[in-house]
């Protein structure tokens, strides 16, 4: 199999990218990835043994870019070619007869262009794949079969991404800085406005303006943005105009969040638009409950009053009243949390992800063995 994702950022599409194909090769299985070079996905896929094929992409026209994924496609080293992401996928119809099967993940929830995604995702690929039903409901918005859509959850790897013992969650609150009796939000995403982040600086602006009863229980409220993109400048503003310095930290870049979510005490993602959102996935599988917005695949995530809770996008307000419903109730805060692990372990878990893309590749390639006479191939795992 070969995985193309020539994005140079690394976001929660990549991390998906990375974790099916280690475990793909985990079930013995050959996974390469055609990706930019010297970025965080050719750098973190090459230190786990990835073999990485250069592919830089100016943009989804780059005659150079493909041109040169065209011929490493017809040198009929894969089966299987798994386009993650649009700039990938718009080298679909080049790719087309060249000898492998081609699969397509569908990560956005908005509805592509109702012109070209019937065609995109159906006759110039042999399988699309959708993380959400919420993504799914987009793409047939837009026109595309229903019959030619596979949804598959996105994974996350439960077994580094788990609840902390008290001596990880020490250190971790250790290495914040936080007090114990602190209550630590943690939101974790690009820096866009797709993600929200502004409407969670309002929530926490009217907890920090509560009546004193409750505006005591705020002062013990603190929230750690993690994540980088162009609205970083404008919400470090923001904060400091709603007067939230002391209580808002943001913390750039974190290439490994899983000892840091070991700090925390529940995810926020304020999110407009989500196709599922692999932070919250990360934060379920380490024990968190989660208020998190009623949009898209989180819905499938997020079971309200279980697991964590919802609200409506763009609502300061509710989510003002979800985190501190969660923050004043440690007992209920952590069984929630309890819920989301199990639920991260029985629906979202790599493992999953893994063997369902499987099934996927098997179908595609047993559909053209029988066009063509040849073997039918069976899946390992």
């Amino acid at each position: 199999m070969l995985g193309v994702d020539p994005e140079p950022g690394f976001g929660g599409g990549e991390s998906q990218v990375l974790g099916l194909t280690l475990e793909l090769r985990g079930l013995g299985h050959r996974a390469e990835l055609a990706c930019a070079p010297g970025k965080a996905l050719w750098q973190k896929a090459t230190a786990a043994g990835v073999v990485c094929h250069p592919l830089a992409m100016r943009n989804a026209l780059d005659l150079s870019a493909t041109l040169r994924l065209r011929r490493l496609v017809a040198k009929g080293m894969f089966d299987v070619v798994h386009l993650h992401t649009a700039r990938a996928h718009a080298l679909a119809p080049y790719l087309k007869g060249r000898g492998a099967v081609l699969v397509v993940t569908r990560r956005m929830d908005y509805r592509p262009n109702r012109l070209f995604a019937p065609w995109l995702y159906g006759r110039a690929v042999d399988a699309a794949i959708a993380i959400s039903a919420g993504v799914a409901r987009a793409l047939t918005e837009a026109g595309v079969s229903p019959a030619a859509l596979t949804v598959i959850a996105s994974g996350v790897d439960c077994r580094r991404f788990h609840p902390p013992d008290e001596e990880e969650r020490r250190r971790a609150r250790a290495a914040l800085g936080v007090e114990d009796q602190a209550v630590v939000i943690g939101a974790v995403g690009a820096l866009e406005p797709r993600k929200g982040h502004r409407w969670l600086l309002e929530a926490l602006a009217l907890l920090a303006r509560r009546p004193q009863a409750a505006a005591q229980r705020a002062q013990a409220l603190c929230c750690k943005i993690v994540g980088e993109g162009s609205l970083c400048a404008t919400l470090a503003a923001q904060a400091r105009r709603l007067g939230l310095d002391a209580a808002v930290g943001f913390m750039g870049r974190v290439d490994d969040t899983a000892p840091l979510l070991h700090a925390f005490d529940l995810l926020v993602l304020p999110s407009l638009k989500e196709g599922l959102g692999v932070a919250l996935l990360e934060a379920m599988a380490s024990g968190l409950p989660a208020v998190a917005s009623r949009v898209g695949g989180v819905c499938e995530a997020v079971e309200p009053g279980r697991t964590g809770l919802l609200v409506e996008p763009g609502d300061a307000y509710a989510l003002a009243q979800a985190i501190e419903r969660l923050a004043a109730d440690g007992p209920g805060r952590r069984a929630m949390g309890r819920q989301a692990r199990l639920r991260a372990e029985q629906l979202f878990s790599i493992q999953e992800s893994a063997r369902r893309t499987l099934e996927v590749y098997a179908r595609c390639l047993n559909a053209r063995a029988g066009k063509s006479g040849e073997m039918a191939y069976r899946c390992k795992a």
